[in-house]
């Protein structure tokens, strides 16, 4: 049986792979651990085997398991949709949200990120393959939207996210990857804080790297299949 530092281990393997098939430096490419429904005890292993990002979906389970790993120097992502009567306890407890796709959001998300911490690093939702089914922007809301974020004392705008729709054929989810990141190009000639681009999963990572991503999110391949 693999232990979460074996799997750990695969996973950056296929990183590294997938940056040198690319020709992008090995380092381009952060490894975000999604923990959503781990236990602390799961998040503590991966910490110990080198991993410091962490990604939690569901506010109420992850601020139970930031209290219990508070001792860590561990940088909290939230990736999960955010209603606006949850913005203030995601603005006082992490350091990134990858969901935000609407106005109100990001203004709830500034006014109530505690003083004297860093900015709040978003990234902007898209609905790249325009699902009924998922929040985000769509690709024309893009800009509007980051030319309200930028302006956001308590946000810090970094880049885009999606979440492709996994039915499609590699073929597809190739072109869906490229697609944002032409939109994030585009977005990093007009902000010079933008540098960040969150795409790609267990499943998908390698295409993800091959069209650019800067971060996958990975929760399977690393703790197993959810409970």
């Amino acid at each position: 049986m693999f232990s979460i530092a074996d799997n750990i281990k695969t996973v950056s393997q296929r990183i590294q792979n997938a940056t040198k098939s690319a020709a992008r430096p090995a380092d381009s490419v952060t490894l975000l651990a999604v923990s959503k429904t781990k236990p602390a005890e799961a998040i503590r292993a991966a910490y110990d085997a080198g991993l410091r990002d962490f990604g939690e979906n569901y506010l109420q389970e992850a601020q139970d398991k930031i209290a219990q790993l508070s001792n860590l120097a561990i940088t909290w992502h939230f990736i999960g949709p955010l209603q606006s009567n949850k913005t203030r306890p995601v603005a006082e407890l992490f350091q990134w949200v990858h969901t935000l796709d609407r106005e109100k959001i990001a203004r709830r998300l500034s006014e109530q990120r505690p003083e004297g911490t860093p900015p709040l690093n978003v990234c902007i939702q898209v609905n790249i393959n325009d699902e009924s089914s998922k929040s985000g922007v769509t690709p024309g809301e893009i800009a509007p939207l980051a030319e309200i974020v930028s302006a956001l004392p308590g946000l810090r705008l970094r880049g885009l996210m999606c979440i492709p729709d996994p039915s499609q054929g590699d073929e597809a989810l190739a072109s869906t990857f490229k697609e944002l990141n032409r939109h994030f190009a585009a977005l990093q000639s007009r902000f010079d804080s933008v540098d960040t681009l969150s795409m790609g999963m267990s499943d998908d990572m390698e295409a993800a790297i091959a069209a650019g991503s800067t971060i996958v999110r990975i929760g399977s391949a690393i703790f197993g299949a959810r409970n």
